[in-house]
């Protein structure tokens, strides 16, 4: 999950997450973060197949603002 400039976050899967973080800061990223210039990542967790990381996407982009900063905290 990437932190932006607005104090949203950007949630996504990747199978190499430096490589991805570079194509955002870039510009080469995701639409919403050639909009929205991204500032650090701010959580990260591995699974070991893409299905699992693409429920837990979708699992954090339901959650709200005040939960996603909980998790970021417990991690």
């Amino acid at each position: 999950m990437l932190l932006i400039e607005n104090g949203a976050f950007y949630c996504g899967y990747t199978d190499d997450l430096e490589k991805r973080f570079k194509a955002h800061m870039e510009g080469k990223g995701a639409k919403y973060t050639r909009a929205n210039k991204p500032l650090k990542i701010v959580f990260s967790k591995e699974f070991e197949t893409k299905s699992e990381a693409m429920k837990e996407e979708i699992r954090i982009k339901k959650l709200s603002h005040k939960e996603k900063l909980t998790l970021i905290k417990q991690n």
